[in-house]
């Protein structure tokens, strides 16, 4: 690629420079609609990944290989110590891109770098993206990050959220509200229709019982010893599967083996292709502190499942009528909402139900597709970037 101006005057139909700036790209909800919106582009787009954390490419290998995609080593580093220089150089580097798509507090050096440097040099629209927060903001923000985003995001052609709550947020507290746009995830729901075809390591259930199940990252923030210690008190035939890698995994297990329940427990690490394989859970369960709009909740609602959660992000709002009481204000309606559901094949059946049907009139993928397509083909001045929508 080049590296002036004048390298971003291409032809209508040649492939867009994508240059995607990921706080990590470890493969979570973010991560796996980016790269869901990067498979159907398809020829249309060419794109460079860079990571805030260089070693957290674990969604790369679920970007379909005829893609054109690069992660650069020689790029400019996205973490560091803020300053001109740095700033200098990550503008510098988007000049060779058509469109700068960023992600999440850890990318946020590349928009104040956008933000620094647009009024001298001709950079191409960047359009960034909030999907939550870890668990040092999961309550309350950062006033420091707050200011930071206030700052940095007034050249960002568009600021996306999946959510309502992130939504106010954006507008209260990073004074951007006349450039949010709510774009509600979605998935290919019916693909989730079908009986599962994957088998989940180390899950060999036996007659009569009941799995629940998560998909997540295995983080603080997901705070999924507690899902285990809510696990714990249910009766033995319940098991507990939780699907997703990361830093907490040994914290999980330790804790399963404290509440005695370590042979009830199956964590098989990173699984692609939840439609192959979530069908194995008859229930889900969130335990997390902060949420948006999780992508495993309608995964889940297409799979045609109950789900279990506290009451976070917009997850109430999500689900179907019949599954919001199951939604949990407390502790104690955390536990109860799995026991009851533990104990009711009727109940699993019918809100499952429910679900699935919110889902196909909610959270179908075209609809999120032809949202994103008409954001960023406004930033391209019109182009269409996605082969099937």
């Amino acid at each position: 690629m080049g590296g002036g101006p004048a390298d971003r005057v291409t032809r209508a139909d040649a492939p867009a420079r994508l240059l995607h700036l990921h706080s990590s790209f470890s493969l979570g909800g973010k991560e796996a609609r980016a790269v869901r919106l990067m498979n159907l582009m398809g020829p249309r787009a060419q794109h460079v990944i860079l990571s805030a954390v260089p070693e957290a490419l674990g969604a790369q290998g679920a970007i379909d290989s005829a893609i054109s995609v690069a992660f650069p080593a020689d790029a400019p580093p996205l973490h560091g110590k803020p300053g001109p220089a740095r700033y200098r150089d990550l503008a510098a580097y988007m000049q060779r891109f058509d469109l700068v798509l960023s992600y999440n507090w850890g990318a946020m050096d590349g928009v104040m770098a956008h933000r620094v440097w647009s009024p001298f040099r001709d950079l191409p629209p960047l359009i960034h993206h909030e999907d939550g927060f870890n668990e040092d903001e999961s309550v309350r923000r950062n006033w420091k990050r707050n200011a930071f985003r206030r700052l940095a995001l007034p050249t960002a052609e568009a600021l996306v959220v999946p959510s309502m709550l992130l939504e106010r947020i954006a507008g209260d507290e990073w004074g951007a509200r006349r450039r949010t746009h709510l774009i509600r995830n979605g998935i290919d729901v019916g693909a989730y229709a079908a009986a599962p075809t994957v088998a989940i390591p180390g899950l060999a259930r036996r007659e009569g019982e009941v799995v629940i199940g998560t998909v997540a990252g295995l983080r603080k923030v997901k705070d999924l010893p507690r899902l285990v210690r809510a696990a714990a008190t249910l009766p033995a035939h319940v098991r507990l599967a939780i699907v997703g890698e990361g830093p907490e995994r040994g914290v999980i297990a330790a804790e399963a083996a404290a509440c005695g329940i370590a042979d009830r427990l199956t964590l098989p690490g990173f699984m692609a292709e939840p439609a192959r394989w979530i069908g194995h859970f008859d229930v889900l369960a969130l335990s997390s502190r902060s949420e948006q709009a999780p992508i495993a909740v309608i995964e889940a609602m297409a799979a045609g499942l109950p789900v279990v959660s506290p009451d976070v992000g917009d997850v109430a709002a999500m689900v179907a009528p019949e599954n919001r009481r199951l939604i949990a204000a407390d502790e104690a309606g955390f536990r109860g909402a799995l026991a009851e559901l533990a104990g009711d094949a009727a109940l699993r059946a019918a809100v499952g139900a429910a679900n699935r049907r919110v889902a196909a009139e909610r959270f179908d993928e075209t609809t999120m597709v032809a949202a994103y397509e008409n954001l960023y083909g406004r930033a391209l001045d019109g182009r269409r970037l996605f082969s099937a929508t």
